[in-house]
């Protein structure tokens, strides 16, 4: 399991990173599928363009404890080999990456589920605060947004 909340961009790591790092797993063997997810900050809606978005938490040692509990829940109730996450804090602008996913299991079908519970978990469970500039206005959104 690979779980990390980076802040400020102190480090960077690349969906490609992400997923070499899975693929070494000594488990990878009895894998049939391997899926990723790549969240970027969406640039222009219908009703208004983002220019800035801030994404923050309260704390991120906290957030980082919460995750692993998630990751952990959804790679026992889909029996995935390996999981890994890395989701971003700070400033961002349109196209910037904000989430990483990549889950490796033993068929495509539950390792797919998989995939999608965990990225809507992380949305709507962790605290994350995002503040989004934007035409219509600055606008701040709580977990769930």
């Amino acid at each position: 399991m690979i779980a990390r909340i980076i802040t400020d961009r102190q480090e960077t790591i690349t969906l490609n990173q992400l997923m070499e790092q899975i693929k070494e797993s000594p488990f990878l063997k009895e894998c049939g599928a391997l899926f990723s997810f790549e969240g970027i900050v969406r640039g222009k809606e219908r009703t208004k363009n983002t220019t800035k978005l801030i994404l923050t938490t309260f704390s991120p040692g906290k957030t980082e404890k919460e995750l692993k509990k998630i990751m952990g829940e959804v790679q026992e109730k889909y029996e995935l080999k390996e999981i890994g996450v890395v989701h971003y804090l700070g400033q961002f602008q349109p196209g910037d990456s904000l989430f990483l996913a990549v889950v490796a299991g033993s068929h495509r079908h539950e390792t797919m589920a998989a995939l999608e519970e965990l990225i809507e978990r992380v949305k709507f469970e962790l605290e994350f605060k995002k503040e989004e500039e934007s035409s219509a206005g600055t606008n701040i959104i709580m977990s769930g947004g």
